[in-house]
C-alpha cells in the first residue's frame, strides 16, 4: 500500500488497484469510514485504475497529531497531496456519500486540476441542500411489504428525533441497500472495524462547510460531472442528485432504478457502465 504524506507530515495510504492507465482518485464516505467498502466499485477496476484514499486516521493512513484535521475542510490538502503523489496536472476524481463533500471541497478550490468528477449517492452537506425528514419517509415508504420494514421504519423515528440506540441503527441498516440479502449483510457487517467514530463526528463539525460560498465557485468547474444516485435513496435521492448536477456548468444526473446508498451493489453492471462509460 503506497504512503505519502499530507501537508502537516500525515502519513496517508492509497490503495491502487486495475489496470495501467491513469488512475482515478476515490474519496470513500461514511464519514471517515476506509475505503476497503468500496471493493472494486461493480467491477470499475477492470476499466480504469482505481486509487482509493484511506483518510487520515482511517484504514493504512495515520492519525494526525491534532484532531480537528478530521474536519472535512481540511483533507482538501490531503487530495491535494495525493495528485501531485500521483504525477497529475489534472485527474478524475469520484467521491461517495460523504467523501463526495471533500470531493466538491476539493472542486470548488482546485476546479482546474479536474478531468472529471463523479460524485455517487453524494451527500447534499457540502451545499447545503438540506432533505426534509417527510422526504425521507416517502422514499423510504417505497419499501414497505419488505420483511424488515417495519423495524427498520421504527428506528427511523428514534434516528430523527436523536434517541437512536445502536439497535436502532442496525434494525435500520436494510434502508441503505436495495437486496437485504447476504452480499449486502456482509458489506454492512464490514462498518465497524472500517469507520473511525471520533473523526467521523469531527468531519461534519461546524465549519466544514459554506454552502453559499461553495455553490459559487463550483460555477468555474468547467469539467464534466456526473452525479450519481439510486432511486431509493433517502439521504441522496434522485431530486437532490439533479439539483447537484445543477450547480456545475457541465454537470448531469443519472438514477439507478431500485439501488439505494452502495449502487455498485446494488446493480453493478449498470453502475459500472455508467460510471464508467463516464470516465472513458
Amino acid at each position: 500500500m503506497p504512503i505519502f504524506s499530507a501537508p502537516d507530515g500525515t502519513a496517508l495510504a492509497v490503495t491502487l488497484s486495475g489496470p495501467e492507465t491513469e488512475p482515478v482518485v476515490c474519496l470513500p464516505g461514511g464519514p471517515m469510514r476506509a475505503g476497503g467498502y468500496l471493493g472494486d466499485l461493480g467491477g470499475l477496476s477492470a476499466r480504469r485504475r482505481l486509487a482509493v484514499l484511506d483518510l487520515r486516521g482511517t484504514g493504512g493512513s495515520e492519525a494526525p497529531a491534532d484532531p480537528a484535521t478530521y474536519r472535512c475542510d481540511r483533507q482538501i490538502e490531503d487530495v491535494e497531496a495525493l495528485r501531485k503523489h500521483l504525477g497529475l496536472d489534472r485527474f478524475d476524481l469520484l467521491g461517495h456519500s460523504a467523501g463526495a463533500s471533500l470531493a466538491v471541497r476539493y472542486a470548488a478550490r482546485y476546479p482546474r486540476r479536474l478531468r472529471r468528477l463523479a460524485l455517487i449517492a453524494p451527500s447534499p452537506r457540502a451545499v447545503g441542500f438540506d432533505v426534509p425528514a417527510a422526504e425521507r419517509r416517502r422514499i423510504m415508504a417505497r419499501r414497505a411489504g419488505a420483511p424488515w420494514f417495519d423495524a427498520a421504519a421504527a428506528a427511523y423515528e428514534s434516528i430523527a428525533a436523536k434517541t437512536a440506540t445502536s439497535a436502532d441503527w442496525a434494525a435500520f441498516a436494510p434502508f441503505y441497500y436495495g437486496r437485504w440479502d447476504a452480499a449486502a449483510r456482509q458489506h454492512q457487517a464490514g462498518e465497524p472495524g472500517q469507520r473511525n467514530g471520533a473523526a467521523a463526528r469531527i468531519y461534519n463539525a461546524d465549519g466544514a462547510f459554506e454552502p453559499e460560498a461553495t455553490r459559487a465557485a463550483l460555477g468555474a468547474v468547467t469539467a464534466p460531472v456526473l452525479v450519481l444516485a439510486g432511486e431509493l435513496d433517502w439521504i441522496a435521492g434522485p431530486a437532490v442528485a439533479e439539483r447537484i448536477a445543477g450547480l456545475f456548468p457541465d454537470g448531469r444526473a443519472v438514477v439507478l432504478p431500485g439501488a439505494v446508498h452502495y449502487p455498485w451493489l446494488d446493480d453493478a453492471a449498470a453502475f459500472a457502465s455508467a460510471v464508467g462509460g463516464f470516465l472513458a
